[in-house]
């Protein structure tokens, strides 16, 4: 049986323990050379980002996220251990880890991280398909000839470069598809490396819970549920006619991918849909000084993460969340693509407005969509604005002075409410 050692990346046959350094840490497997379709997934990304940028957290919990009433983006494994999630509320997170340090994202430096990720990806195959800052789908199909060796030890180097060289870990899943490309790379977080062979797909699959599958959340697994359907073994036993009648087109997917059939392709060309940023308040609030205040905040953070993925959008969005729960939505099409803060915030300011008066709010978002490359913004400026294009050059001076003395070296006035 093929193995590797992933810490020299000597290759040998069977064993526990690599001949040439003695590590435990080795991969093997009978389909081990004959794999291609991966799924790397960073470790705690933001987390490990915030830790590497500042050894005083190295050994401490943290968390990456919002205030009180805010939610966790990410946290560390340490954190973990007791119990902290991702999207967990931070008042739960803080009370299940009351010694954790709160930190608040810096999404520059996490693209900039993931930039340099994705340039480490690119070294090895053309074919990636990002889903997030953090992680992609990558097919080494046909690529053994050109790097010499097969796409497992590809990805091996792949990661041995990211901690060498970033100070960053992940976890990568081999398989013949997606889907278990996907499943196998969340089997041994972090620092893991699991592969799914032909040969065993049907029977790993049949004892998982339905959940493992993509697209099945709460409303679908209390569905299932209802129709006693909680493990793929429970799946199997359906027909794709009656899985349809009950579930309409949910059901094909879930006949197909209980079975571990996925014929989708990695897609180079799956773009990102939109940019936003959004935050939940301490208290419930009406006041139009501090809600003003937020929605600049908002948009110069959607315009910096635009700005630095040399994006720009078509429709800004407004997002509201009631004290009761409820949310109120508004889009806007601009005339041209934007990527700048002042034109972001004066559409959502002017959505906010007529809405202003179903407050108090909770929460408070902002985004734009239908992306284009950024040699489409912001050509035509407004018309109707003299004022624009000054405010525009404004910004771009402003964008140049942070980029070589800081974010806070220039700081609004309108920002600090």
């Amino acid at each position: 049986m093929p193995a590797l050692c992933r810490d020299c990346l000597t290759q040998f046959d069977t064993g526990t323990r690599c001949p040439a350094c003695r590590s435990p840490r080795v991969l093997s497997h009978p389909e081990l050379h004959d794999l291609s379709i991966a799924h790397m997934d960073c470790d705690a990304f933001y987390a490990s980002v915030e830790k590497r940028d500042n050894p005083d957290l190295a050994d401490k919990p943290v968390i990456v996220g919002g205030g009180t009433r805010g939610v966790v983006s990410t946290c560390c494994y340490i954190a973990r251990i007791s119990g902290v999630r991702s999207a967990m509320p931070m008042f739960q997170a803080l009370k299940l880890c009351p010694q954790a340090v709160v930190v608040k994202p810096r999404f520059a430096a996490y693209v900039e991280a993931s930039r340099k990720i994705r340039a480490m990806m690119e070294d090895l195959t053309p074919a990636i398909e990002p889903l997030s800052l953090d992680e992609a789908f990558l097919d080494l199909t046909g690529t053994a000839r050109l790097h010499g060796a097969p796409p497992v030890v590809m990805l091996v180097r792949l990661l041995k470069r990211m901690e060498d060289e970033l100070g960053l870990t992940g976890s990568v899943g081999l398989s013949h598809n997606k889907f278990l490309a996907k499943i196998a790379s969340d089997l041994d977080k972090p620092r893991g490396f699991s592969v799914i062979g032909r040969a065993e797909t049907a029977e790993f699959l049949r004892p998982r819970p339905v959940r493992i599958i993509w697209g099945v959340g709460a409303a679908t697994q209390s569905a299932l549920d209802a129709a006693g359907i909680r493990t793929i073994a429970d799946l199997l036993r359906w027909d794709r006619r009656d899985l349809g009648a009950r579930f309409g087109s949910m059901g094909d997917r879930l006949f197909t991918l209980a079975r571990g059939e996925d014929t989708r392709r990695v897609n180079r060309d799956e773009r990102l849909k939109s940019i936003s940023k959004e935050t939940t308040f301490n208290e419930d609030t009406a006041n139009a000084d501090i809600l003003d205040g937020h929605l600049w905040r908002l948009a110069e953070q959607v315009a910096d993460r635009a700005k630095a993925k040399g994006l720009a959008g078509r429709t800004v969005m407004l997002k509201l969340k009631r004290s009761d729960f409820q949310l109120v939505s508004r889009r806007h099409s601009l005339g041209d693509p934007t990527q700048l803060t002042d034109r972001i915030y004066r559409a959502v300011a002017d959505m906010f407005r007529p809405a202003a008066s179903k407050g108090p709010f909770r929460l408070i978002g902002v985004g734009i969509s239908d992306l284009v490359p950024e040699d489409q913004a912001d050509l035509n400026g407004d018309l109707l604005d003299p004022q624009s294009v000054k405010r525009a050059a404004a910004e771009r001076a402003t964008d140049a002075i942070r980029a070589r003395f800081g974010h806070d070296a220039i700081i609004k006035g309108r920002a600090l409410r």
